[in-house]
């Protein structure tokens, strides 16, 4: 039988600011794509132009933007390279990773919440 009364209370709130924590750090329209391009390229050095090309749609000022939280959040890590000019290179982190059956789980759910609609829609 569930708990209830304060302790319910209790868990709820903790629950919900949990969610909303993640919701603020994985929630952005461009987050969870620059991480899963990251994480599918973690063998290549990941230059700025590159993530520009590569995540369709993103602006170079969103791209900067997202790369500055990402990288404050310990989930990206971005490395100076010794070449001249100097060049830098984004990385995923060990960190970043744990996002990976998130998006997972989300891509899914994509979809099949695209399948219904399409079939709901070739049903009218």
């Amino acid at each position: 039988m569930k708990e209830t009364g304060p302790a319910q209370k209790k868990e709820c709130t903790a629950e919900l600011m949990a969610l909303r924590d993640s919701l603020d750090m994985l929630a952005g329209k461009w987050t969870l794509p620059v991480l899963q391009y990251l994480a599918n390229r973690q063998q290549d050095l990941n230059h700025f132009g590159k993530l520009e090309r590569g995540v369709a749609g993103i602006s170079p000022r969103m791209l900067t933007r997202e790369l500055k939280m990402l990288e404050l959040n310990k989930m990206i890590v971005r490395t100076l390279q010794q070449t001249k000019p100097v060049t830098v290179t984004y990385a995923i982190t060990s960190y970043g990773l744990t996002t990976l059956p998130i998006i997972r789980i989300l891509v899914e759910w994509g979809k099949s919440h695209r399948a219904m609609l399409k079939a709901e829609q070739n049903n009218s």
